[in-house]
């Protein structure tokens, strides 16, 4: 009995500990199918190339700089006309000397689809697309030979023909109107009272003509070619894009998480997962899997080719070395990350005895069998 059991352990040993239920797949596997992605074995200096190479984030909207002028008058617009006539032949008032001193006249007026508007003793009055100086000037001479030596003067009282649309995550969404020197990406979201989520979840996308152009929030705030000059019309929305990363293996907990506003570093979101498990996690093994842009693989020396979603890279961090956590404190994780730790060899053989104690009834010292280890 003794010998058949002997021999039904070495036949499952050398199957090897794989075909016991895992978390996902063992440092042995990862090893072994290493030519799909990189495996970049993850040190104070790989920390420090990345934070070199990071801060070049896409702008995404420098393409959508407008450099149009903002104080043309257009249809909708409402405009307030002031008349002065110094005859006051017809806007005039007769005093008590029986004189007819100068008269003025003031009107509100909206200009129609045609870009026109109406002007008593003057008739319809082309003003779309001229400034509130070149509109008086139209005005005076519709006036001339009609109202003697007209002075005019145009002013805009509202402007919805030079205002944008703010949608989406901001506190007071709606419309906006562009004015010169406050026309900018940032000027608009300011007006609706900010961003309603911390600005590194956040992506802003704007729309012009049936283009668009996109780019996170943290661009706009720290590039100034990112934060363009609007024009009137545009729709800008933003959009909430949480920042997660995944978290699985032999830790305290299975988990997805928000990485909230700021910087997470590797060491935080371990301890979010409530860190290594002490009788099954494989602490030479922390393992974080991304895809990295083109540019990152280049700075580190990578050779993989490019996915579409980039190149795929798996970090990997011996937490059992000195400098361990001191590491982990410098690696900055990233949206969309999964950290990953496989469980130990020595957990893998515990398992495997369990299994072979149900089996067989035969109870084994877990305390010296767990002393091997298979990776």
């Amino acid at each position: 009995m003794t010998r058949r059991l002997s021999a039904l352990c070495a036949a499952l040993l050398l199957a090897g500990c794989s075909t016991l239920p895992a978390d996902g797949p063992s440092s042995r596997a990862l090893d072994a199918a290493s030519a799909t992605y990189a495996m970049v074995e993850l040190d104070y200096a790989t920390t420090q190339a990345l934070r070199l190479v990071e801060p070049g984030e896409d702008a995404g909207l420098t393409g959508a700089d407008f450099a149009g002028p903002l104080d043309l008058i257009g249809v909708d617009d409402v405009l307030s006309v002031s008349i002065y006539e110094p005859s006051g032949a017809l806007f005039g008032a007769r005093g008590p000397d029986g004189r007819v001193s100068g008269g003025s006249e003031t009107l509100s007026a909206t200009v129609d689809r045609e870009g026109r508007i109406g002007v008593p003793f003057g008739g319809r009055v082309a003003v779309a697309g001229l400034t509130s100086s070149q509109a008086a000037d139209a005005v005076r001479r519709a006036l001339q030979g009609r109202v003697g030596s007209p002075q005019v003067t145009v002013s805009l009282a509202e402007r919805p023909s030079n205002g944008v649309t703010v949608l989406g995550e901001v506190r007071t969404p709606g419309r906006a109107t562009l004015r010169t020197g406050a026309s900018r990406v940032l000027d608009v979201i300011a007006s609706a009272g900010g961003a309603s989520r911390p600005a590194e979840e956040v992506e802003v996308r704007l729309r012009r003509d049936g283009r668009e152009w996109s780019a996170p929030l943290t661009a706009v705030m720290s590039r100034f070619d990112a934060n363009v000059r609007l024009a009137p019309g545009d729709q800008l929305a933003l959009i909430h894009r949480p920042r997660r990363f995944s978290a699985f293996g032999a830790l305290g907990q299975v988990t997805q998480q928000d990485m909230g506003p700021g910087e997470l570093t590797l060491a935080a979101a371990l301890a979010r997962t409530g860190g290594l498990a002490p009788d099954r996690a494989d602490a030479r093994q922390v393992l974080v899997f991304r895809f990295e842009r083109p540019e990152i693989a280049r700075a580190l020396g990578l050779s993989q080719p490019v996915s579409p979603r980039g190149v795929p890279v798996i970090y990997r961090l011996d937490l059992s070395r000195p400098d361990g956590l001191f590491v982990a404190q410098e690696f900055v994780v990233r949206p969309d990350d999964l950290i990953y730790v496989p469980r130990s060899g020595s957990a893998e053989l515990r398992g495997f005895f369990e299994l072979v104690q149900s089996v067989t009834r035969v109870v084994y010292d877990v305390s010296v069998t767990g002393a091997a280890n298979f990776d």
